[in-house]
């Protein structure tokens, strides 16, 4: 049998454990992965390093193993530790890059590698096409090579930048009600650390399993932080906040345990960034990224960029311009004054910021931001399981034909397709059909001004997709 052809997501690599995820193939990977950052960036060695999922630190020591062999120094990580800490080292240390072994917020079944440039970012879609095409042509190492492994400890480095991003005695002397769900990924003990104590974490245990949902940030999985929340019988403001399986996505709750999305959370970031702090920038959104995004930045004087999704055309635009903050509607958000890179604790260090400062809670701002703009914003997104590849070709072949005209009883009087496929309708809201970059999934996202319009039109999308 020929080798695994293997090609990138959304974000890295990723595949099920012992069918597409082997030693073997985790080989290759890496070492066609370290090959293209030795080409491509200057530096000194490479940052391997791993999060919380099944046999993640012995994938790390084969990435680890491939790198030496190609005659290049190796920084392992001694411990798991969120994906933005090892894109923080890779930057501090000036090495070439870091290869993560992670597979973020997928099911427990699956593991991947991502690829992080000396900038402290993920690579762009040019550069994963040289790691595939030295993939297909079946490189190996030349004989003879080998270099240093140092085991280091990314947390340490890490912590220490995020500290000078925020007035965390402030934090502290706000007397805050903290309740954070590591959902069993790395980013537990983390704000912890940060702030002294004072935090109450939840499922902050490593569990592969994940306690049998994926460590998504999403509501249908958050049910232990909601009931904590809602037993609070203290007198403290008091705020939920999650971390996906690595710590680079956020998303939180408030006080009454009510789920607040990407959707809620970006808003209320740059307005705050911008009329508390008074920063400056660009604001790029992707395409499934709430319209109150880019009415709330421009009436803050700032302008809108929107991109495919995919942290990584963030990271490209923060790499060359300067932006006040990058975020994606499935939880990750970065910030050009930090690192070109979606960091969960920094927002999660932010959003305690904003209800420190003003002693309101989350829900109230948002409603308070919504009546000052007019604009009223209800969202959801369903995930579709798609049957065979036979299928999603089907679908992307109606959707390329641009046979929509008319969705929910509403003529469509825009259709873009910059990933995906957008469709406006005359009543403002608007449906995305996507496939994912990471499984095999469709993808369907609705913002309407009214929850019984979000909910018709993704049930229309639904009986379409699967007639």
């Amino acid at each position: 049998m020929g080798k695994q052809t293997i090609r990138f997501g959304t974000d890295g690599w990723r595949a099920i454990i012992a069918d597409s995820f082997t030693f073997e193939n985790v080989h290759r990977v890496a070492l066609a992965s370290a090959k293209m950052l030795a080409d491509t960036f200057p530096g000194n060695g490479i940052v391997v390093g791993y999060d919380r999922r099944f046999m993640s630190e012995d994938f790390a020591k084969t990435v680890a193993s491939a790198v030496q062999s190609l005659g290049i120094p190796v920084y392992l990580s001694d411990r798991p530790a969120p994906t933005p800490a090892y894109s923080w080292a890779a930057k501090l240390l000036g090495a070439h890059g870091a290869l993560v072994v992670t597979a973020s917020h997928n099911p427990a079944n699956y593991s991947g590698i991502k690829i992080k440039g000396a900038f402290a970012g993920s690579v762009g879609q040019d550069l994963t096409a040289i790691v595939e095409k030295l993939l297909d042509e079946d490189f190996v190492a030349p004989p003879g090579k080998t270099a240093d492994v140092t085991m280091f400890d990314p947390w340490e480095a890490y912590l220490d930048q995020l500290r000078t991003k925020v007035d965390l005695k402030a934090l502290k002397e706000a007397n805050l009600a903290i309740f954070l769900d590591a959902m069993h990924g790395v980013g537990a003990g983390g704000l912890t650390t940060l702030l002294g104590g004072g935090v109450e974490e939840l499922r902050d245990q490593r569990d592969p399993l994940f306690g049998g949902n994926p460590p998504e940030p999403i509501a249908r999985y958050l049910a232990p932080l909601f009931k904590a929340l809602r037993q609070y019988q203290g007198d403290r403001p008091a705020i939920g906040l999650v971390l996906d399986g690595d710590a680079d996505r956020i998303a939180a709750a408030d006080g009454q345990g009510n789920y607040l999305s990407c959707q809620v959370l970006i808003p209320l970031l740059v307005d705050h960034l911008a009329r508390r702090r008074g920063l400056t920038g660009k604001v790029v959104k992707t395409i499934s990224g709430s319209d109150l995004i880019a009415k709330v930045a421009r009436a803050r004087g700032l302008e809108v960029e929107e991109t495919a999704i995919g942290f990584k055309y963030i990271a490209d635009i923060m790499l060359h311009e300067k932006v006040m903050l990058g975020g994606e509607e499935s939880g990750g958000i970065g910030f050009s004054d930090h690192m070109p890179e979606r960091d969960g604790l920094l927002c999660a260090l932010y959003l305690l910021e904003i209800v420190a400062q003003t002693g309101k809670d989350l829900s109230t701002l948002y409603a308070e931001l919504q009546a000052e703009l007019q604009f009223t914003s209800y969202y959801d997104r369903k995930d579709l399981k798609l049957p065979d590849e036979a299928f999603k070709q089907k679908l992307l072949s109606l959707l390329e034909a641009d046979l929509i005209t008319e969705i929910a009883g509403q003529p469509v009087i825009e259709h873009t397709a910059i990933d995906g496929h957008k469709f406006r309708l005359p009543d403002g809201r608007w449906l995305l059909i996507r496939f994912s970059g990471t499984e095999p999934l469709l993808r369907l996202y609705c913002e309407a001004d009214a929850q019984a319009k979000v909910t018709e039109t993704l049930q229309w999308a639904q009986q379409w997709a699967l007639g």
